[in-house]
């Protein structure tokens, strides 16, 4: 007697192949779209702090964390010295029970005046974090010398792909130029010794993390 083996046909097969490849295709597309979802809400971190700071300007004719009438104002802990800057870095942490900075009494003054949702006591949850789980803060200090603005908004923790897109998406697609730029601190392997700011960023440096800043 004959054994008679049994197998895929070449039809089977190429349709088996055509199913993992719609399947490969759908998670790719779904990767996709979770990245872009992730660059527009950091777009959007980096849109919407400037309208808190001008919308505060428009109501009290002072900057938030600056303001030397805050308490009045909003019930805030404390005022600002009114010379129209946001002072000190943009990523102090309050100390224990107090901000030190401007910087840091920006997000009391936004959220005391309903501008910005959060906490107004000083604790973990303070300091807002971005998408990604990075910190975002605010000061009138250029971040570096020769980059000027009014006052810079600035996060942690992004992956170099996502500082390429938002680039793209919100300045002129170079993160070394621009009003949006990637700032290294510690996470930046570019950073040459003398602490020289990174080249434009290009696909080989997609998985990294960095600062980005953006000057307004």
């Amino acid at each position: 007697m004959k054994n008679h083996q049994k197998g895929f046909t070449l039809v089977e097969i190429a349709i088996v192949l055509v199913i993992i490849g719609l399947l490969l295709g759908g998670v790719l597309k779904g990767q996709e779209l979770i990245n872009s979802a992730k660059v527009k809400n950091l777009a959007n971190d980096f849109r919407s702090i400037p309208t808190f700071v001008f919308a505060y300007q428009d109501r009290f004719r002072a900057l938030p964390g600056d303001d030397r009438a805050a308490v009045n104002h909003v019930g805030a802990a404390a005022n600002g010295d009114g010379d129209g800057r946001i002072e000190g870095a943009w990523n102090t942490q309050p100390n224990a029970n107090a901000c030190a900075t401007e910087s840091c009494a920006f997000w009391q003054h936004v959220r005391l005046a309903n501008l910005a949702g959060g906490t107004t006591v000083i604790g973990p949850d303070y300091i807002p974090r971005n998408a990604e789980g990075g910190v975002m803060g605010v000061t009138g200090e250029t971040p570096f010398a020769g980059w000027a603005g009014n006052f810079f908004v600035c996060t942690t923790g992004i992956q170099g792909r996502f500082a390429r897109q938002l680039d793209t998406m919100m300045d002129d697609g170079n993160t070394s130029t621009g009003n949006v730029r990637v700032i290294c601190q510690n996470e930046c392997a570019q950073v040459a010794a003398g602490g020289a700011l990174p080249n434009n960023l290009t696909i080989a440096e997609d998985a990294n993390l960095y600062t980005v800043c953006s000057s307004n």
